[in-house]
């Protein structure tokens, strides 16, 4: 009698030990993806904001404007072509 409880428990303990593992994996999966998505959204700010103007103006110091002028033009062209206004 004793010995039917005690396999009832290790069979339930192994379900549920069963279910937290497949709900923690659910659950980091969700975060690393949220990760991926928050670091590509600030990723993408960063390049536009900051690393696009430096290099752009660092090339027209180290004298390729013939580069950095058309690379501006087309940057302002998509701009205005994907602006929701």
């Amino acid at each position: 009698m004793k010995d039917t409880y005690q396999n009832e428990f290790q069979k339930e303990k192994k379900m549920l030990s069963l279910l937290f593992t497949i709900c923690m994996i659910w659950f980091v999966g969700k975060f690393f993806i949220f990760g991926l998505k928050a670091s590509w959204g600030i990723m993408k700010l960063l390049c536009t904001v900051i690393f696009f103007p430096v290099i752009l103006i660092g090339m027209v110091v180290g004298g390729l404007m013939y580069i950095a002028f058309p690379l501006l033009l087309i940057g302002g062209i998509i701009a205005l072509v994907t602006s929701r206004s």
